[in-house]
């Protein structure tokens, strides 16, 4: 993964380590550049220093974007996907815990920009707490009740900070190779006891659909009534 990749090369840099794989599922996946370089220097990091080696790390990874020419792509089906939602109007927007500098790259590489307004995905600017805030963002900017949203994640931390934002509706995106070790986190996390059971259901169908790699596709064709309720807003 580039973003482990790339916060290998920071933890390195920092502190003469890579990162856990624990680390990794309970501190770094979904959380703001600021909250893992401060963990990264236990709180020490200057002002200057969080902004240099919160730039350092996206360097990195769009550099390890750029050198993988074979993966570096949106998913298959998801421009369909995309498509059908902006035919149903149905509003959506993207809240990432990627810097200003990245969302650019990302909208210019994919195209971004055909389906969702620049001005309205939600970034890390460094005026967000955490990903709870950005999540709460992105709800005011597509005008929808929080709990009447379906958010897509992939990450731990991401999935925790959703529950936290008050999302009713989860689902969970894997690839099969990482499905053991995320489940593994999921199930003996302490910070998933708090998770409703009917939440942990949903994040255990969703790996049962996500595992697909023509996912969004069937998503399009006969997924979208079963689990994509008409008119869902999306993040």
């Amino acid at each position: 993964d580039k973003q482990v990749k790339a916060w290998n090369e920071i933890s390195k840099i920092l502190r003469g380590k890579e990162i856990t794989l624990e680390e990794l599922h309970t501190k770094l996946n979904g959380t703001p550049n600021i909250q893992n370089i401060l963990y990264f220097t236990d709180g020490k990091a200057t002002k200057e220093e969080l902004e240099k080696y919160s730039q350092k790390k996206e360097e990195y990874y769009r550099q390890f974007c750029k050198e993988d020419t074979e993966k570096f792509h949106l998913v298959d089906g998801v421009c369909e996907f995309f498509d059908h939602l902006k035919e149903k109007d149905i509003p959506f927007t993207i809240a990432s815990a990627s810097i200003k500098e990245n969302i650019d790259f990302f909208i210019e590489s994919f195209g971004l920009d055909r389906w969702i307004k620049p001005e309205d995905i939600v970034y890390d600017d460094g005026t967000y707490e955490n990903k709870i805030a950005m999540f709460h963002k992105a709800a005011d900017v597509i005008g929808i009740d929080m709990k009447d949203i379906r958010i897509y994640e992939d990450s731990n931390s991401g999935i925790r900070n959703a529950y936290d934002a008050g999302c009713e509706q989860i689902v969970v995106i894997c690839d099969k190779e990482n499905e053991e070790e995320f489940l593994k986190h999921a199930n003996s996390s302490e910070a998933y006891d708090k998770l409703h059971k009917s939440v942990k259901a949903m994040v255990t169908s969703a790996l049962d659909i996500y595992m697909n790699e023509n996912l969004l596709k069937e998503i399009k064709k006969e997924q979208i009534g079963k689990y994509h309720p008409p008119n869902t807003p999306n993040l």
